[in-house]
């Protein structure tokens, strides 16, 4: 693995040869205080240096309303919507949004292939950067650290005057050529210290939930809840859909559209007849939980929440994951000590 200096004076220079070969989107200003990943035309605008994305970089694969296909109910015809791959370079890309599109690549590789997201996810390149914990991330308690390079291509690490740039596969070397760099000796080092602690290992977390199916945290968490499905929509793991139908005035023409949709909202769960199977706050904020911990944690040995903190820092009520996860640690091994 090569480490090379980036210095901050030709970190334009940088993004500007990366734009000569592939379209870059990377995290730009938007308002005073935000950050949302964009398609880069000035590197001058691009933000390095940032807590976290609005949004993660699933959207660009996953995008929040997708075509599926196109019909006609007069002649039966019908075509499918069409995907193309990004085929892009996705830079300033955070650790765990790096390893949640790699969880998504799972869920959508796993049984029947997704072709739409597959398609889409074909020839993204991944060059991460470094990031210092702020008062909602816990990544560290899921195994990914602010500086862990795994699924980019190339990595910077923050340094005293700008980067130091990893490469790490050989795309990412051929992604460097032609661009002069001094060579840095040694591994970067990176000290991050984490606010938020989840207090027990994930190999422990499958126990931790199935003992908590009925503890009280969940109404108690419900009480405070407003029901909007924010945490559902800025989470990078999350990839729940509802599908709809939309015909045109002419009752002759429609398309089928696949649009993002989440387990708090009350909606998710009805179906025809207007049953709904989680009609209450307490019953869809376990399953959250359970889908980020438990369910496809058996299956893959990976917990679903990958620590970036959005849904506590964009929660309209305040609702702290890591809270309720300690609280049901702590509840388990006061009820099953040792």
């Amino acid at each position: 693995m090569a480490h090379f200096e980036l210095p901050s004076l030709r970190i334009s220079a940088f993004i500007t040869h990366l734009m000569a070969q592939k379209p870059v989107f990377a995290p730009h200003r938007k308002g005073r205080q935000s950050v949302a990943f964009a398609l880069t035309e000035d590197p001058e605008a691009v933000v390095l240096d940032y807590a976290r994305s609005l949004g993660s970089v699933k959207k660009y694969f996953l995008p929040p309303r997708d075509e599926l296909l196109n019909f006609n109910l007069k002649n039966g015809e019908y075509r499918a919507g069409v995907a193309e791959p990004v085929d892009s370079i996705f830079l300033g890309v955070h650790s765990y949004d790096v390893a949640a599109v790699h969880r998504l690549d799972y869920n959508f590789s796993e049984g029947n292939p997704e072709r739409n997201y597959l398609t889409r996810r074909q020839g993204a390149v991944f060059v991460g950067v470094s990031f210092r914990p702020d008062r909602w991330h816990f990544s560290g308690s899921v195994s990914i650290e602010p500086h862990d390079p795994a699924g980019c291509d190339l990595f910077l690490v923050q340094a005293e005057d700008g980067y130091i740039l990893e490469v790490l596969t050989p795309v990412g070397e051929q992604l460097l050529q032609g661009f002069d760099l001094s060579e840095h000796s040694g591994p970067p080092q990176l000290q991050a210290r984490f606010d938020q602690h989840i207090y027990v290992p994930q190999t422990r977390l499958g126990a931790v939930m199935s003992a908590s199916y009925d503890n009280p945290v969940w109404e108690e968490t419900a009480a405070r809840c407003v029901g909007c499905g924010t945490c559902n929509l800025v989470c990078p793991t999350c990839y729940c859909f509802e599908v709809e139908d939309e015909v045109d005035v002419t009752a002759t023409e429609g398309k089928r559209v696949r649009h993002w949709d989440g387990c708090l909202l009350r909606e998710f769960s009805q179906v025809a007849g207007g049953e709904v199977f989680r009609a209450s706050l307490a019953d869809r904020h376990r399953h959250r939980v359970f889908r980020k911990f438990k369910y496809l944690s058996e299956e893959s040995g990976l917990p679903w929440c990958v620590g970036c903190g959005r849904c506590t820092a964009y929660c309209t009520a305040g609702i702290s994951i890591v809270e309720i996860v300690n609280r049901l640690v702590g509840d388990f091994e006061q009820n099953y000590p040792g």
